[in-house]
């Protein structure tokens, strides 16, 4: 979890970077990676679980019933409230009685350290759907890539059990390690932004 949570600030003011560069007129009907979703339905759920959920989840609290109902793009402000939001969620974690124990889910308890790398991998492959979808760029450091890959590479299995991963996408023969993430949760690396 160490290492997880040492990426965390950095993943949180990428994802913020790239919650702010979404153009305004961009319609939120828009399609994106994920399928089934569109672009409001895909950054409801990202702020949700990558900047509320990782906050709850470090305190150890639910998150509340009006956040999991709330359109959080219905406020023109959303970026910057999300760029806050996670700035505290990140301040949660470092207390370090946050990454010690076990975490409560509602269906079993997650040691500390997986959850926490379990909500990055979530922060990061959702930023990068939604920076596909608006047509921009998700970047990671090579350490938090491969942070990144060895969490997906652990979970994998089970997220495509539960349909949370489409089918693995072989990335290019000499892919980055984020490349390769990307491929395992089943995106495509080279795949052209959804605009």
């Amino acid at each position: 979890m160490q290492n997880a949570y040492t990426h965390m600030a950095e993943c949180a003011t990428e994802s913020a970077r790239v919650a702010r560069g979404i153009e305004a007129t961009l319609p939120l009907s828009s399609t994106t990676p994920c399928h089934g979703w569109d672009l409001r339905e895909l950054i409801n759920h990202w702020v949700l679980y990558s900047a509320y959920g990782l906050e709850h989840r470090a305190l150890r609290t639910p998150i509340p019933d009006e956040l999991t109902a709330r359109d959080f793009t219905a406020d023109p402000g959303w970026p910057e409230r999300y760029a806050a939001q996670l700035e505290r969620a990140v301040a949660a974690w470092s207390d370090p009685a946050a990454r010690e124990g076990t975490v409560d889910t509602g269906h079993g308890s997650t040691p500390a350290e997986e959850m926490a790398a379990m909500l990055l991998m979530e922060m990061v492959l959702h930023g990068w759907d939604v920076a596909r979808a608006t047509g921009q760029e998700f970047r990671l450091s090579g350490p938090a890539a491969a942070c990144l890959l060895g969490t997906v590479e652990g979970t994998a299995a089970l997220y495509r059990q539960y349909e949370g991963f489409a089918a693995e996408v072989t990335p290019p023969g000499a892919a980055s390690d984020f490349e390769r993430a990307l491929g395992l949760s089943g995106r495509d690396p080279r795949g052209a932004a959804v605009v």
